[in-house]
């Protein structure tokens, strides 16, 4: 039911004005204290592309991070490049009243990381020509730097509320990765 999901959204969702800010959620929605939200925003999506997408691209660079680092700094890892992500969504747009949801910030985070250690590693790409699709193996440092260019050119052209996608936490997950890699890997 769509009522239920947009009720679980502002529950569970990280919502930027109310979490540095002033606003306060309605005693019938306050399921958690505004700083849990942090935690629990980034167990929910906004469907099963959202959650698919995410997922692919953990599958794609998470195993190479987690090698570097090992399974329990990993975790750590993760879940701090997720809650920095939130922070600088909430310090660029500190007036939203829009929840904020999803694992993008903390995907982002590994994405920096696998920049960090594999800069020269070959990521196999769909290139789409019309009706015909082509793989190609580019450097890890070209794919993710297109990438970081273009959350940076969606963040000064459009809003998140007008996009839907809060590319500060992408931004905000993405340059995390890249500082806390050298805090989280393990030394040789």
């Amino acid at each position: 039911e769509p009522r239920l999901a947009m009720e679980i959204v502002y529950r569970f969702g990280a919502i930027p004005a109310v979490l540095l800010g002033d606003a306060e959620l309605p005693d019938a929605l306050g399921a958690l204290p505004a700083w849990a939200t942090v935690f629990s925003s980034m167990f929910l999506h906004g469907g099963w592309l959202h959650l698919l997408g995410n997922m692919l691209y953990l599958w794609l660079f998470g195993n190479n991070v987690e090698d570097a680092m090992g399974h329990g700094r990993f975790i750590v890892f993760y879940l701090v490049c997720g809650i920095l992500a939130i922070l600088a969504h909430g310090i660029a747009e500190p007036a939203s009243e829009i929840p904020t949801i999803g694992a993008s910030g903390a995907i982002s985070g590994v994405l920096g990381a696998y920049l960090v250690l594999h800069p020269r590693s070959r990521v196999l790409v769909l290139i789409f020509l019309g009706f015909f699709i082509q793989t190609v193996r580019l450097p890890a440092a070209l794919v993710l730097g297109f990438w970081i260019v273009v959350q940076l050119f969606s963040a000064v052209t459009t809003s998140s509320e007008a996009s839907g996608v809060a590319v500060f936490a992408h931004i905000g997950g993405f340059v995390a990765g890249m500082v806390l890699v050298h805090v989280f890997r393990r030394r040789a």
